[in-house]
């Protein structure tokens, strides 16, 4: 008798609480603690993936998450419209900005006058200093709250973050400055902040650093408001992608069509798809045919035709004629949610990018706590006095305060992204810049980004004596009767040469083409084999016309007209004219480009060999899941994959590689899910994303080097005592400078 393993259940529980990625790392190993589960905790998308067994609950991960000092708990299903979904003036998680915005208003506004007035002597009037510990007080106990809470939770758990040196530094300025004006010389009447940059022995009692402490405050929560801002977009795709199905449906009952809300269709039912609306759920044709534009949800670039008992999917577009579907698959069970599941397994699984301030504080911050605390003993050992011993230890502190720190990262992100929107890329937050330094693989999706995504006439082949410009008048004319997208791609170039006259008696010969009266000419347009119905055979030279174009992967329409064969069309979605160059770039950063697409292979050859990607790195034929398995197993491999597409069919891809640029022209799905959006929907916009990510990524570590070297050489000097507070302002002040003027180096970028 064999004994079967317990089954595993799995979970996914909203975390609230985290502040940086040590956040998370904290509470996964918590979660790997408990017996028999296994947790991966996700900071960017706030979210942990929880599989467990035996007689452990959702409850006990709960209770283990918030002993932990955070709040967790089971997600809402995203929703399509209404309320809740996050438009502004509505209530929904718009409103979870709200307290921190509040914070930061009254932290800027108050701030700003308690700098001016300690850096600018002329602002210094009598008592001035007391109007700044006015301004200051709420910065640093109402506004910086926040880090004081999280600080105070890492410290209970004996970690420490970039939380833990905003609270001691703006703690002990604020603290140390209390002391001075109450106990100190700081207080009197006519006190002023003068500049003598000389170091020295100083007992401190005469300075305050309220500045310091509101100042950096401001910064700080600055960078946080616009972080949490970025992180709402973590839905998003989701949202957009359960926003491309149809919200009601049209069904058959009784005979009599009756509209009705989505979500009360049912499998089994049968429901009218007419002409230019989206087909309401996967489901079987059972009357009538047409061609249905799948692009968004395949990558294929041309519409497929359907009849009676082919299957069609939800979402999807038709282009033709009116349908009757009988419904096979609804609500969760359809492919665009199982699309959208895909999406959220992909963010889920991608490693929670940690931040490098984060990184370097977790061993700066136990080091300068040390270092304070040995300096206070080193003088009170040596009998100095505790007003000497705790000068000295504070200055420790107060030197350490990460005010450069606070600026490395949202100035270069800022001047960054602002050259980027110029350049047409958008840089959704600084985790994203790590990635771009490492890849070195880039996977191109085919339609809508190395091609422009729309059906092109790309060639006029005629017989002999024709004119190109009657065939596209005649041709253009006939076909701009129908509403099939290849028609509608020779009727767009048609009417580019001339107006088009009108038809008459035009009829869809299903499946084979069109035909009609045009200027008194009997003009049929489609296969050969419609032509060959009217005894109209092509020409030698048509027919190897022909051959070529559907062997480079286009569509080839017959013209004839008055009985006689006259002209082949090329039909096929155009490579994009900078397309070739972009790639050549993309080599030229160490990048090895693969095309990845839902189109035949004969289609994905021809057009790698047009842009110049090498054969073997051609991937053909893959549904929107082997988009991601492709990326998942390039990963295996070693590689650092970005990923470039347009389309919801790549969307879960965007989401899974290690760097997603999405292209601005494309669905808001794909927009979501990737890292950067390339507004101008070019591809040269892609080297330029990778090369500004990759300047603007060595700028913040720049950046991070001199916020803290500054503050490492001056440590010292305050441990010995010998720091005056003007020369600790002007390190501090000159740091800061520095990183700005580093930063804006980047609006030089070309």
């Amino acid at each position: 008798m064999t004994t079967q393993a317990p089954a595993s259940t799995e979970v996914e529980l909203s975390i609230g609480g985290m502040t940086c990625a040590s956040c998370a790392a904290r509470i996964e190993k918590k979660l790997n603690r408990m017996d028999g589960v296994s947790a991966s905790v996700n900071y960017a998308t706030e979210k942990a993936k929880v599989s467990f067994e035996g007689d452990v609950e959702v409850a006990d991960l709960i209770a283990t998450v918030e002993a932990t000092g955070y709040t967790a708990a089971l997600p809402k299903p995203p929703v399509a419209d209404g309320p809740s979904a996050g438009q502004p003036g509505q209530t929904g998680p718009a409103d979870e900005l709200a307290p921190l915005r509040q914070r930061l208003i009254t932290a800027v506004a108050l701030a700003v006058p308690v700098v001016a007035m300690a850096m600018v002597p002329a602002l210094q009037f009598d008592n001035w200093q007391w109007l700044s510990l006015t301004l200051a007080a709420p910065v640093v106990t109402y506004a910086a709250w926040p880090f004081h809470k999280a600080a105070f939770t890492n410290a209970r758990h004996g970690a420490a973050t970039m939380d833990t040196l905003v609270s001691l530094g703006t703690g002990a300025a604020f603290l140390w400055s209390l002391w001075a004006l109450f106990f100190g010389t700081a207080g009197m009447p006519g006190m002023r902040h003068g500049f003598e940059l000389t170091i020295g022995h100083s007992d401190g009692a005469g300075n305050i650093y309220l500045e310091a402490a509101a100042g950096v405050t401001a910064f700080i929560l600055a960078g946080r408001y616009f972080e949490a801002r970025s992180k709402r977009t973590a839905g998003a795709a989701l949202k957009a992608l359960l926003e491309l199905g149809a919200k009601d449906v049209t069904v058959l009952r009784g005979g009599a069509e009756v509209r009705i809300p989505i979500g009360d269709l049912a499998v089994g039912d049968r429901f009218v798809v007419r002409p230019g609306e989206k087909i309401a759920t996967d489901g079987t044709v059972t009357e009538g045919a047409s061609a249905v534009d799948a692009s968004m949800l395949t990558g294929e670039s041309v519409p497929v035709e359907v009849g009676v008992g082919d299957a069609v999917t939800g979402a999807t577009v038709n282009a033709g004629g009116r349908l009757v579907v009988e419904a096979s698959r609804v609500g969760a069970d359809t492919q665009l949610s199982r699309m959208a599941k895909l999406v959220e397994d992909a963010q889920n699984g991608k490693a929670a990018a940690q931040r490098l301030a984060d990184r370097i504080s977790a061993v700066f911050v136990p080091v300068v706590i040390t270092l304070a605390i040995a300096t206070l003993g080193y003088w009170l050992g040596t009998g100095e006095g505790w007003t000497a011993a705790f000068t000295a230890a504070v200055a420790v502190l107060i030197i350490a305060c990460p005010c450069a720190l606070g600026l490395a990262t949202p100035t270069a992100l800022l001047v960054g992204t602002g050259r980027g929107a110029q350049l047409g890329v958008l840089i959704k937050g600084p985790e994203v810049l790590e990635s771009t330094r490492k890849v070195d693989t880039i996977v191109l999706d085919k339609t809508g980004t190395v091609t422009t995504g729309r059906m092109t006439l790309l060639a006029v082949h005629t017989a002999e004596g024709v004119a190109e410009a009657d065939v596209l008048r005649l041709a253009g004319a006939l076909e701009h009767a129908s509403e099939h997208p290849i028609a509608r791609a020779i009727a767009t170039a048609a009417a580019r040469a001339g107006e088009l006259p009108p038809v008459e008696g035009f009829e869809n010969v299903l499946g084979l083409g069109v035909q009609g009266v045009v200027d008194g000419h009997a003009v049929i347009a489609g296969r050969e084999a419609l032509l060959n119905d009217w005894s109209q055979y092509l020409p030698e030279g048509l027919v190897e016309a022909k051959r070529a174009a559907e062997a480079a992967g286009r569509t080839a329409i017959a013209v004839g007209w008055d009985g006689v064969a006259r002209a082949v069309l090329e039909v096929a979605d155009a490579v994009k004219p900078t397309s070739a160059e972009a790639i050549s770039r993309l080599r030229g950063l160490g990048l090895t480009p693969v095309l990845l697409t839902g189109d035949n292979r004969l289609v994905a050859e021809a057009v790698a060999a047009e842009v110049g990607i090498d054969p073997e790195h051609v991937i053909a034929e893959v549904m929107p899941q082997d988009k991601v398995a492709t990326v998942k197993r390039l990963q295996a491999e070693g590689r650092v994959v970005a990923m470039v597409g347009d389309g919801v069919n790549d969307a879960a891809a965007l989401a899974q590689a290690d760097l997603g640029l999405a292209m601005g022209t494309g669905t808001d799905a794909a927009i979501e899910a990737g890292d950067l959006t390339l507004v101008r929907g070019d591809l040269l916009a892609a080297a330029d994303a990778i090369r500004l990510s990759r300047r603007t990524l060595a700028t913040i570590k720049s950046n991070l080097f001199w916020a803290f070297g500054y503050n490492v050489a001056a440590l010292p000097l305050a441990a010995a005592g010998m720091l005056n507070p003007m020369i600790a302002g002007a390190a501090m002040a000159f740091s800061s400078v520095f990183v700005v003027g580093n930063s804006l180096r980047l609006r030089r970028f070309r």
